[in-house]
């Protein structure tokens, strides 16, 4: 045995042959039974498609480097349950492109962060983040206040997710603008809208109901981060299964 492993690290070309061999069988046997399944993301009841609105305020999310400080993934240690709540599941950012995960933290993550503050105090916070947090050192972004929401393409954007398999209806992208702002009108029915897209957050966000900002779209997603899904409906043992 012994002479022909020597033999096998002796010859360059029979060494790459059989390291090849090696590889593609290991790779096979990972590969071939995901044909086999639908899905490899665990369908969780609650998640859907991000609102017009919330989808806007992504965007801004993105655009501002906002991912750079913070994450979207709370990992299954003990520690970080009891700081930001149930770990993370794959199917929570199923209708993420990109997904936020992310790999550092300046600031704490913000998976949970729906529903934990009010809307005057993330428009507090992004406007003078040392004012609420004093050890903060965020960038103020109080100029999305002054910034009119330029959404007048949202529904190809909707079009545009639904091409890579977020299951937006015709329905809802015929109504994508509507509800875009009505989310943000305290005044509006929201019935369908939130038929549409339960658990919607509704209601003027950034103080000034008269005007739809880029403040009110950022608060709108922050507000919906992780308030999809009701973990007190599942067990361990469901979630792994």
């Amino acid at each position: 045995m012994t002479f022909r492993h020597a033999t096998i690290e002796k010859n360059v070309i029979l060494l790459m042959v059989l390291t090849l061999i090696t590889v593609s069988i290991g790779g096979l046997v990972q590969i071939i039974p995901l044909f086999a399944v639908e899905s490899t993301i665990e369908r969780v009841e609650g998640v859907r498609p991000y609102s017009p609105l919330e989808l806007a305020g992504r965007n801004i999310y993105i655009r501002e480097g906002c991912y750079v400080c913070h994450s979207q993934q709370v990992r299954s240690f003990r520690d970080e349950a009891e700081r930001y709540g149930h770990y993370s599941l794959a199917a929570e950012s199923m209708y993420d492109h990109p997904f936020q995960w992310g790999s550092k933290r300046t600031g704490p993550d913000l998976a949970r962060v729906g529903g934990k503050y009010s809307n005057e105090w993330h428009v507090a916070h992004l406007v003078d983040p040392r004012g609420v947090v004093p050890e903060s050192i965020m960038p103020p972004y109080g100029f999305l206040l002054n910034r009119t929401l330029r959404a007048g393409d949202i529904a190809d954007h909707l079009r545009t997710n639904r091409a890579v398999g977020v299951p937006y209806t015709d329905e809802m992208v015929a109504a994508a603008a509507l509800d875009l702002r009505m989310q943000a009108d305290p005044e509006a029915d929201t019935t369908a809208l939130l038929q549409r897209y339960p658990k919607a957050v509704v209601g003027d966000f950034d103080g000034d109901p008269r005007r739809l900002t880029e403040m009110d779209a950022l608060v709108a997603y922050l507000q919906m981060l992780g308030t999809l899904v009701k973990f007190s409906d599942y067990t361990l043992k469901d979630l792994q299964q």
